[in-house]
């Protein structure tokens, strides 16, 4: 029985950015001092608010919101499977 060796595939990083485009989302709580530089359309929020922000795949901003079953709801509205960060 012999042993196989693996060759490393070499991936863009384009290619990297593209992955999971369209099909994953990613939902992460903010503070409101990171609004500003991911929203920069937001109003000035509240500090003492927990926000939650839903993004593309390739970290697109899509969605940010004080509720965070909203930031499911806009998912599945998506057809995005999500993942959080923390």
């Amino acid at each position: 029985m012999g042993l196989k060796t693996a060759t490393p595939t070499t991936v863009s990083k384009a290619d990297l950015a593209h992955l999971g485009a369209g099909e994953v989302g990613y939902i992460r709580k903010m503070k409101a001092d990171e609004v500003s530089r991911v929203f920069p359309e937001a109003p000035e929020i509240d500090p003492s608010l927990d926000l939650w922000a839903l993004f593309g795949a390739d970290g697109t901003p899509i969605l940010l919101t004080d509720n965070r079953s909203s930031t499911f709801y806009k998912a599945a509205e998506d057809e995005l499977r999500t993942v959080s960060l923390h």
